[in-house]
């Protein structure tokens, strides 16, 4: 019989990243405990760092076991608190490395390329989901504590706005990773783009097109377990009062949940929400209105079927203010209060999400 997955998740991006110091990781285990206590199940953190400082990979194709060994103990640590994960395998920004990083190893290989869109045909998966955890001994592919792969962190291609080249990548790599991982689930990362909130006037945004990439999913077939969206305050919407950040959270809400549940057919999960501390007018109030609106909306629609759960960004434990971006939520800080507004997994009607995707992808 199947069982029901359903949860409250959470993002940190970092953890690797401070995990490859091993002095460190106390700050790793303690989110990993405090969010397991206030309820949530799920994290989602990156499992890239691209050239630079401190990078997972060096170069093509050459890692840092130092580095490595740290996301090892990040597995190891969620194992122990219960928490399951959603591990990022690339970046669409030059955040620890990203495609500009690829392109440029490419350039330098003396392959042709003409910007950082030409990641999308240039590109190789890592090799992360082969690696063999130096902790637990379970090779990452066969292990239950992640719960899915994303491909890349809010993906685009601004070269291409029929969404054509971005859904090959997509579709490219996708049956890499089901090919050698039929057990995890897999998802894209897309910030979910809709053209209501992207027009201006008589002209549109890049976003209005990137929109289409949304529908490029169904062509994606079994391979993609579920839309991943990407909802944070920005951009036209940074200085909106509260009123127009609330009216368009709803609009935005209602029009992928409908493509989620009519045309992709697979739950919808909110990735990314958060309002930041640097908007103009913010309070502690504001945010917590805004953070109940989200789950509000996540609730009501995981009881009506399609929603999937929700991962706030972005949780950050004691003593990282200089990684602050203004999401950040220091659970041993906050007040009891916000801390409930997280845990309300048991309001909850029971959403199969988990297991029977699972089921159908092998």
């Amino acid at each position: 019989m199947v069982s029901p997955f359903f949860f409250n998740g959470f993002n940190s991006y970092w953890l690797m990243h401070i995990s490859a110091e091993p002095s460190q990781r106390n700050k790793v285990s303690d989110v990993f405990r405090q969010a397991s206590a206030a309820g949530l199940s799920v994290c989602r953190t990156w499992a890239f760092s691209d050239g630079g400082y401190q990078a997972l990979q060096i170069s093509p194709g050459v890692y840092d076991e130092r580095v490595f060994q740290g996301l090892d103990f990040v597995i190891s640590e969620a194992r122990k608190n219960g928490i399951r994960l959603v591990l990022t395998l690339s970046n669409n920004y030059q955040d620890f490395g990203g495609r500009p990083q690829y392109v440029n190893w490419a350039k330098s290989a003396g392959v042709s390329v003409n910007n950082d869109d030409d990641f999308y045909i240039n590109a190789v998966i890592k090799r992360v989901i082969t690696r063999v955890n130096t902790i637990t001994g379970v090779a990452y592919k066969d292990d239950p504590t992640i719960m899915a792969w994303e491909l890349m962190n809010e993906p685009r291609c601004q070269i291409d706005y029929s969404g054509k080249t971005l859904n090959g990548w997509v579709q490219e790599m996708a049956s890499y990773v089901k090919s050698i991982d039929n057990k995890h689930l897999l998802t894209v990362g897309m910030e979910g783009f809709m053209e209501i909130h992207c027009q201006k006037g008589s002209q549109s945004t890049p976003a209005t097109k990137l929109a289409q990439i949304l529908l490029a999913i169904i062509l994606l077939g079994r391979l993609i377990s579920q839309p991943y969206m990407h909802i944070l305050i920005f951009g036209e919407l940074n200085g909106k009062d509260d009123n127009a950040q609330m009216a368009f959270l709803q609009t935005w809400t209602t029009s992928h949940l409908t493509d989620s549940r009519t045309i992709i057919k697979k739950p919808m999960i909110f990735a990314e929400f958060g309002k930041s501390s640097k908007d103009p007018g913010y309070s502690i109030n504001a945010r917590d209105s805004f953070l109940n609106a989200v789950y509000t909306n996540i609730y009501s629609s995981a009881r009506s079927g399609g929603m999937g759960g929700g991962l706030v960004w972005q949780i950050m434990a004691e003593g990282m203010e200089s990684y602050y971006d203004g999401y950040e939520i220091v659970l041993s800080k906050i007040h009891q209060q916000a801390v409930s507004l997280l845990n309300n997994l048991e309001e909850w009607q029971p959403l199969i999400i988990c297991e029977q995707a699972m089921a159908s992808m092998v």
